[in-house]
């Protein structure tokens, strides 16, 4: 038996998110049925993180247990074919029988896209959110700046978490904006890096700097609302389809 980590993109729109729940499709579902049915065994994956329903990722990680003799770099090609096309494996390997992508360090990636116009692009629409009225970079990401270190989270973290601490770690927070798609559009990325996260965690600080870019806010207040500890005074949070797991660094 051998433990097989594998590296995982999808499109989370048609998804109840990652896992296997008994009122909707989930990712975790299709790849344990896809890889059981070309392995020829049952196999259950554990993933590294239980991304929401309409998330997206570039990188999630799992691992999964077999006894099949096929290469373990090559049964990411092999199984592909077997998937969807919006789920995909992007890497596999073979790892120590006791490694789980839950119990190490890590740091995970978030990104959250914008599109920043008066009109929405089509194609964008299931990727991004809209914000229509004109935000200040600058000012978001010096808003962002308050909010890295370790802290107390609460005021970034849905009412209904089952976390046993709201104290985490978050060790960058970056702003940028590109050139969108269309002559008025702007592309906003909010990207945030850190070694855990909350239930709708960056989510919740996407909504306060997007209050921040468009003047609700000064940036410092993002200071206030970090230290007051109360889910009220930060931003909405903001909805699913913006969000992208990009990478998770095993420490």
């Amino acid at each position: 038996m051998k433990r097989i980590k594998i590296t995982v993109a999808y499109d989370g729109t048609n998804y109840s998110g990652w896992q296997i729940q008994p009122n909707g499709l989930t990712i975790e579902e299709v790849l344990n049925r896809a890889l059981s049915g070309f392995l020829k065994e049952e196999i259950h994956i554990i993933g590294a993180s239980r991304t929401d329903s309409g998330v997206h990722a570039m990188g999630n990680v799992a691992v999964f247990d077999t006894k099949t003799t096929i290469p373990p770099e090559k049964i990411c090609l092999a199984v592909n074919p077997c998937l969807p096309e919006d789920i995909r494996i992007v890497a596999s390997c073979q790892v120590a029988n006791d490694f789980h992508p839950r119990h190490c360090d890590t740091r995970k990636t978030y990104e959250y896209h914008i599109q920043n116009g008066k009109i929405p692009f089509p194609t964008q629409r299931l990727y991004s959110h809209l914000v229509t009225m004109d935000l200040d970079i600058s000012a978001m990401e010096e808003a962002g700046q308050y909010l890295v270190g370790t802290h107390d989270f609460k005021s970034f973290c849905a009412a209904k978490t089952q976390a046993q601490t709201t104290v985490r770690t978050v060790n960058a927070i970056h702003v940028e904006a590109v050139p969108g798609p269309g002559p008025t559009m702007k592309n906003v990325i909010i990207q945030v890096k850190g070694e855990g996260f909350l239930y709708n965690m960056v989510r919740i600080i996407s909504g306060t700097l997007i209050k921040v870019g468009i003047g609700v806010y000064p940036p410092v207040h993002v200071k206030e609302i970090l230290e007051a500890k109360d889910r009220s005074l930060a931003g909405e949070t903001v909805p699913a389809k913006g969000l992208f797991l990009k990478e998770i660094e095993y420490l």
